[in-house]
């Protein structure tokens, strides 16, 4: 099982739908497809600027703009399947489908280790990954990224912003747990596939969420 992250970056990029078209196609089974927030995370952040409101409004605003991005990939390649928990996403992966996560099982009522701007859908796709025992997490970027051992260095991503602060803290969790992480552009396609090909479909047990501080 792979959890890939599209970044909300792609949001009016023309390679869009190509990527959702190869996610359906070659990550039938295995793949499950995480939303950024993009323009609608961004609204949320605005808003919690202008009036002040707390995180924990701000964090459920942003969790529905991700879930919004997730409506519009669902309308644009309808054969991913929509799935608001692990039970779900492992029905779809059972099924032979891509599971797009709705991630509104997010929203929170109190403040937690997630409901801070310092954690992007990078790390809430980490977060998930640990949760479902995946073998692998891809972040889809549209920015360019360093080459050589810079593309592993995740403080220094962090510090330029390519990835969220908190992400650092959950790619060693992944390590952790067993799961690889790779960054693509947004104009790697064969990269994803080849990364498809080497994932074995639906075969991941699922397995407690691993503590991002360990």
């Amino acid at each position: 099982m792979l959890v890939l992250k599209l970044g909300g970056s792609l949001l009016r990029d023309p390679l869009l739908p190509d990527w959702l078209a190869l996610c359906a196609e070659a990550g039938a089974g295995r793949l499950v497809l995480v939303p950024g927030g993009g323009a609608f995370a961004d609204a949320a952040r605005a808003a919690q600027a202008h009036w002040r409101v707390d995180d924990v409004s701000a964090h459920n605003m942003a969790v529905l703009g991700m879930a919004q991005f997730a409506h519009l990939l669902h309308g644009l390649e309808p054969r991913l399947q929509l799935a608001d928990n692990a039970t779900a996403i492992r029905a779809a992966l059972g099924d032979g489908r891509v599971a797009l996560w709705l991630p509104t099982e997010l929203q929170r009522s109190h403040a937690d280790e997630l409901t801070t701007w310092d954690v992007s859908a990078d790390s809430l796709a980490a977060w998930l990954a640990l949760q479902l025992g995946a073998q692998g997490l891809v972040l889809l970027k549209s920015c360019a990224l360093p080459s050589g051992p810079g593309l592993r260095d995740w403080p220094a991503l962090a510090a330029d912003g390519i990835v969220d602060r908190r992400f650092p803290d959950f790619a060693r969790a992944c390590s952790g747990a067993g799961i690889s992480i790779e960054l693509l552009t947004r104009d790697a396609l064969a990269g994803l596939r080849a990364l498809l090909s080497a994932t074995d479909s639906a075969t991941s047990t699922m397995a407690p969420a691993a503590s991002p501080r360990a």
